[in-house]
């Protein structure tokens, strides 16, 4: 249930992005300003690694953390929402993975990152931005394609098995 209700708000919300772009910026309608969320998110790629279900993740930034589960998944995706009106300086990005039944972490990385403006379509917008942490190569300020085609096939998968 946790996985399909992730699913759908990531999905959801890639959806309420398109169009909100799109949909506003051709209209000569009134614009709801919709899809545009200021936050920041890393994919964890979970290739290498093994029995992290269940495993302890963290992520912070700005003076906000967020806490979650790792799902028994190849690519994790975990969201910290940030504050309305923050800039393009985020600053230092932490990411931690805790293993089930243990208080240290295993994965202690940071590194810094700009967040780009994404625009509604509609005069307004947010910032956010997007990490990935791999084994190979660490926590990164950029997503490499690998990893958004992993996450994308794994989302049009658990969608198709629901459908």
């Amino acid at each position: 249930m946790v996985n399909t209700v992730r699913y759908a708000r990531v999905f959801g919300g890639a959806v309420a992005i398109l169009v909100g772009v799109s949909g506003c910026a051709g209209s000569a309608e009134p614009c709801a300003g919709v899809g545009v969320v200021t936050q920041v998110g890393v994919f964890f790629a979970q290739d290498g690694y093994d029995g992290l279900a269940g495993a302890s993740v963290r992520l912070c930034a700005h003076g906000r953390c967020v806490k979650d589960r790792i799902p028994a998944e190849d690519v994790t995706s975990v969201n910290l929402p940030l504050p309305d009106g923050i800039g393009p300086d985020l600053g230092t990005v932490r990411f931690r993975v805790t293993r089930k039944g243990s208080t240290k972490p295993f994965i202690d990385a940071s590194t810094d990152k700009r967040l780009s403006h994404q625009s509604d379509g509609c005069g307004g917008g947010a910032y956010n931005g997007a990490l990935a942490f791999t084994k190979e190569g660490g926590l990164t300020a950029t997503v490499p394609k690998s990893v958004s085609d992993a996450w994308i096939k794994q989302v049009r998968t658990a969608a198709s098995r629901r459908a």
